[in-house]
């Protein structure tokens, strides 16, 4: 196996009843992490790098060529794919660098200049063969503050695919970006709705405050794409602590970031076993 696109993950999972796990990368130890992780489950995997992770190394390209030569050498199916996007320029790039999907996120604009922008985007996404992932609803979160309210319109999001002719949607259903806790209370009703409204895959963002039973729930009410990224690095945080903490002369960083390696990679095998397994709920078809 090696890098394929993000869409030839989801349509599976769509088909099958079971949700995919999208990741975030932000240094390369975290790349090698979820892949480790993906191939001890079994299970494809999506890596993802967003705008802050890109404006963190000063620039794509580094980081986006290490993450896709760590998918070119995975045993299981890698995509790798640009998250939150909200520059142009940035989604053109990662189309140069061979990303296979983007999430252009223009939910924080007006609605009709979202709708414009977007459809814009996707054309040229669509053209060079690139899946395309965008937002409505705005996900709360983004600056660390925990924003449940938001909540997306089924209507609407119908309305909004058919306009901008999107592969996928991420839909705010009651969770926060960085949240610490697990606690977020989903509406799956509305899940629900979303998904016998919106004819393309929904995406879970800010999963990471959403504890395992729910996020279970959540996949069988209809969500298919379920992105992590806070969770994961409490995880790395607290391994490399751990090390220091039990070594305090440690000098070589490949040794405790090591062990936050270590520590990512089981988080994920664990979570693509939640994730992934099949779901006896009834899910109403959605086109791949």
């Amino acid at each position: 196996m090696t890098l394929i696109g993000t869409g030839e993950i989801v349509a599976p999972a769509v088909s099958g009843g079971h949700g995919v796990g999208a990741f975030n990368v932000i240094q390369l130890e975290h790349a090698e992490a979820i892949v480790a992780g993906a191939e001890a489950a079994g299970a494809p995997v999506v890596l993802q790098l967003s705008q802050n992770a890109v404006r963190y190394h000063g620039g794509l390209a580094p980081i986006g060529a290490a993450t896709l030569a760590v998918a070119r050498a995975a045993a299981v199916p890698v995509a790798v794919h640009l998250d939150h996007a909200t520059e142009r320029s940035l989604v053109a790039e990662a189309l140069a660098l061979g990303f296979g999907s983007v999430m252009f996120d223009a939910s924080a604009l007006p609605y009709e200049e979202n709708v414009r922008t977007t459809a814009e985007v996707t054309r040229q996404c669509r053209a060079a063969g690139v899946w395309v992932e965008a937002e409505l609803g705005e996900v709360g979160g983004k600056d660390g503050v925990h924003a449940p309210g938001a909540r997306t319109d089924p209507a609407q999001a119908a309305e909004f695919v058919a306009r901008t002719g999107v592969d996928a949607l991420a839909v705010a259903v009651g969770t926060s970006h960085a949240m610490l806790t697990r606690t977020a209370a989903l509406d799956l009703g509305l899940i629900a709705a979303l998904r016998a409204a919106v004819p393309v895959p929904l995406v879970l963002h800010g999963s990471s405050g959403v504890a395992d039973p729910v996020l279970a729930a959540a996949v069988a009410h209809g969500m298919t794409k379920v992105n992590i990224a806070t969770h994961l690095n409490k995880a790395f945080t607290e391994a490399v602590r751990g090390r220091l903490a039990a070594d305090p002369a440690l000098v070589d960083t490949r040794t405790y970031l090591g062990e936050g390696r270590a520590a990512v990679a089981r988080e994920v095998t664990r979570l693509l076993g939640l994730l992934t397994a099949p779901r006896p709920a009834d899910r109403a078809a959605v086109s791949p």
